[in-house]
């Protein structure tokens, strides 16, 4: 039993009214994506919200009061249903995005996975790098990786707004299909008005393992600034010296290196921040402008045509005092599209590259709480349902944020600033919202199973097992833990 705690977040009522307006009319938009088996979806959309604890099952979400239909009908619309993704992307674009205090909209991308080591009949699996818990324990284990991109919101939360999913095949390039699947982001929020003529470059922020100089120019044409982090045994370079009249040869392409791991390759930095936090003591960020990677012609500059490109950007490094368990913190290498970086560029970069590690709450968040990786799914098409039904589910919780009440357990700690209520607090109360949200789906028609398999008789068509795949790229799917 919960402990009801009304919401007083400082949001007025016509304020409330906009938001449900928005939950009604974005659950309106959802059922209308789903052209075939529309209800029994739906149904079991609003079953992951409205179960109690977190799901564990699928057939559990029949137990659900929410879900009307028998577990025959939920395998069904997954198996069978059919959802309009590129109409649902732009009703989630359409939706208020989160910005910062400059009204710049902040995105991030990173790589998820859906595990299926023992699932030998389901295709498209690739080998995907989870960590373990001990160093050196990493290993490559099957599954389905999706690419996620989110838009982030300023200070520390367990919010994001999911806007794309897209899963990555064994023979894609992680790189290319990530380029791809950005600039059709960009290209829905400008059609939606998000982002106009004149405002502020879209930020894109990466973590490790993304090649982010190749990012740049495969993006260059877009209004994005890109930030991502670097590994420390990078090596870049700066530009040419002024080559003196006269001089036989070829020009040079590079000036001097700069190696992240060699301190006497590092001149004095363009610009220096000092930040007092309360968390990790003094944070040091320094920037080097104008520096660009060594390109050659292999990997994915292989079929590059003519000479490669020089692309240019700043480096940044971050060192902070102190870090939870950490006596000597080893500093953050992050390269920006920016070739030229002020002291507020500086300080504004690195305070977002922190924001992209909220994206790990809402993995996390995603396979705990409302089971995104729980299904034994065999196709990738029903795996594609699925995913889209819990990024519907979270889309909700998020519109719904100011409108639930806080149903605290007795032994919770009470918050006292309501709109810092995580998801998992929010779902909590949903079930009660939910009736006065929109209930597009149908009641159910009274029939009879089926007769099935008869008895005794035996499957002479056994399953085809398929081959784990292999990425065929640089880059690591890397697991989400939760």
């Amino acid at each position: 039993m919960g402990v009801s705690v009304q919401q007083s977040s400082g949001v007025g009522e016509q304020a409330r009214s906009a938001m449900l307006d928005d939950l009604v009319v974005f659950r309106g938009a959802f059922y209308d994506c789903l052209t075939l088996r529309a209800d029994a979806l739906f149904e079991l959309t609003d079953a992951v919200l409205c179960a109690d604890g977190p799901v564990s099952t699928l057939v559990g979400l029949t137990l659900t009061a929410e879900h009307r239909r028998g577990h025959g009908a939920l395998y069904d619309g997954l198996g069978s249903g059919r959802i309009e993704v590129e109409r649902l992307r732009r009703s989630l674009v359409s939706l208020p995005v989160p910005r910062d205090g400059q009204g710049r909209i902040t995105l991030a991308v990173d790589v998820s996975p859906w595990l299926r080591p023992d699932a030998a009949t389901s295709p498209d699996r690739s080998f995907c790098h989870v960590y373990g818990r001990g160093k050196g324990q990493a290993q490559m284990v099957p599954g389905w990786p999706y690419s996620f991109v989110a838009a982030l919101e300023p200070g520390r939360t367990s919010w994001t707004a999911l806007l794309d999913a897209v899963r990555l095949g064994p023979g894609d390039d992680a790189t290319a299909v990530t380029a791809a699947q950005l600039r059709e982001v960009i290209q829905r929020l400008q059609h939606a008005g998000q982002h106009k003529p004149g405002d502020a470059d879209v930020l894109l922020v990466f973590d490790a393992g993304y090649d982010v100089t190749r990012l740049a120019f495969l993006l260059a044409d877009l209004p994005v600034e890109l930030l991502g982090r670097l590994r420390s045994d990078r090596v870049f370079c700066f530009p040419a010296p002024p080559r003196p009249p006269s001089t036989p040869g070829r020009p040079s392409k590079h000036g001097p290196e700069f190696a992240l791991a060699d301190i006497d390759t590092q001149p004095e930095p363009d610009a220096i921040t000092l930040t007092d936090t309360h968390r990790y003591g003094t944070a040091r960020a320094c920037a080097w402008n104008q520096l660009h990677p060594r390109l050659t012609h292999r990997a994915a500059w292989e079929s590059h045509d003519g000479p490669l490109p020089l692309i240019e950007g700043s480096i940044i490094r971050l060192q902070v005092e102190r870090l939870p368990g950490d006596r000597h913190p080893k500093p953050v290498w992050l390269w920006s599209s920016r070739p030229e970086l002020t002291t507020s560029e500086l300080n504004r970069l690195w305070q977002s590259f922190l924001r992209r590690f909220d994206l790990e709450h809402t993995f996390r968040f995603l396979k705990q709480t409302l089971g995104w990786t729980r299904p034994r799914i065999r196709t990738p098409d029903q795996g594609q349902r699925w995913t889209w039904i819990i990024v519907a589910a979270h889309t909700q919780l998020r519109l719904a944020r100011h409108l639930t009440q806080d149903l605290r357990r007795p032994w919770e700690k009470p918050i006292t600033e309501p709109h810092r209520l995580t998801p998992a607090r929010i779902r909590r109360g949903f079930r009660n919202l939910r009736l006065k949200a929109t209930l597009p789906a149908s009641a159910p028609k009274p029939s009879r199973p089926g007769p099935g398999r008869p008895p005794g008789s035996k499957n002479h068509q056994p399953t085809h097992r398929h081959d784990v795949g292999k990425n065929a790229t640089a880059m690591p799917i890397k697991a989400k833990t939760g």
